[in-house]
């Protein structure tokens, strides 16, 4: 937990929870074991496949520390956890609500992999009110901060709820739900990216007979969209890194710029990892090894690109940073 984080696209980090268990592709590399709270304890997966785990411990005494905070950031909440994981009880999940509730001035960025259960809770009338009833008793606790009274303000205009969307078939299953459950902004985090993801053709059916356009918020068969619909309010993707970090042809994260560019909604390139494409290898490689990495769609090329490191690949997409944000979010 932070009062600064090098996470291009938030201010700082929050953690009532640590821990996690892996539970898709996006999980197998996961980088909570390799950051110093983790390293100094001892605390690993105790198997490197889905299904492993770190165990989950939830942190009390961090509850309020956003209360303390007076400058107003964007503040990615539970960085080192999923804070829908089953093992975090729904009463300690509505108390993260009513911190964030009681510290207005700041906007929080709630990211999970455990979508049924995310919507299944913020759609409860019961959890609202143990929201408001955590809230009433932060009144008395910390300092004096601008408080949303959950009762008024549902969803809380300051939480960003986020899913993870790392491969087509990961979109396909949260977005869905996303959009689903009430909240001010929605978002993806498409890293690390593993595959192409088409954000005008979600499954909105099984079998996809029907699908969803989340970028120009539509609905029906495409080409023949028949209603409105939810859209995505900001899409960030990125690269893995660290230690067996796979790579990610440049194509998948064209298109996602692109798709979000045709309709407007905001987009944030984070990194390209580990492996950068020709052209950015520059003088910092290591590692002399060259991979092809398949093609990003049916009419797409094979790429070479090379393992450099993350500082050294960067965060450009062809020449320009890409830092945007949620327009007029709190």
């Amino acid at each position: 937990m932070s009062d600064k984080t090098l996470i291009s696209w938030t201010d700082a980090t929050w953690s009532p929870v640590t821990g996690c268990t892996r539970i898709s592709d996006g999980c197998l590399n996961c980088y909570i074991e390799r950051t110093p709270p983790f390293r100094m304890t001892g605390r690993r997966f105790d198997l490197p496949i889905i299904g492993g785990t770190t165990g989950v411990q939830m942190h009390e005494d961090r509850l309020t520390v956003p209360l303390h905070w007076r400058k107003p950031r964007r503040v990615f909440v539970c960085s080192l956890a999923d804070l829908f994981h089953e093992s975090v009880p729904d009463e300690f999940i509505a108390r993260v609500w009513a911190t964030m509730a009681s510290a207005a001035d700041h906007s929080f960025q709630v990211l999970t992999k455990r979508h049924s259960r995310m919507r299944s809770l913020l759609c409860s009338e019961q959890f609202r009110e143990d929201v408001c009833y955590h809230w009433v008793k932060l009144l008395t606790k910390g300092p004096s901060t601008p408080r949303i009274p959950p009762t008024d303000h549902w969803p809380l205009p300051n939480v960003w709820l986020g899913v993870s969307a790392e491969s087509q078939r990961w979109a396909d299953t949260r977005i869905p739900a996303l959009l689903m459950t009430p909240a001010a902004v929605r978002w993806i985090s498409a890293e690390p990216l593993l595959g192409p993801v088409d954000l005008t053709r979600v499954a909105w059916t099984k079998g996809g007979g029907t699908h969803l356009d989340v970028v120009h918020g539509r609905h029906g068969i495409p080409h023949v969209w028949t209603t409105e619909a939810e859209r995505l309010d900001w899409v960030v993707a990125g690269g893995e890194s660290g230690p067996g970090a796979r790579p990610m042809h440049p194509d998948w994260a064209r298109s996602l710029r692109d798709q979000c560019a045709s309709a407007g909604v905001p987009f944030h390139f984070k990194q390209w990892g580990e492996w950068a494409p020709n052209g950015m290898w520059g003088k910092g490689n290591t590692d002399p090894r060259e991979r092809f990495v398949g093609r990003a769609n049916p009419d797409g090329e094979r790429e070479v690109i090379r393992r450099v490191g993350k500082k050294t690949a960067g965060r450009e997409l062809d020449g320009l940073i890409h830092d945007d944000y949620p327009a007029g979010a709190r």
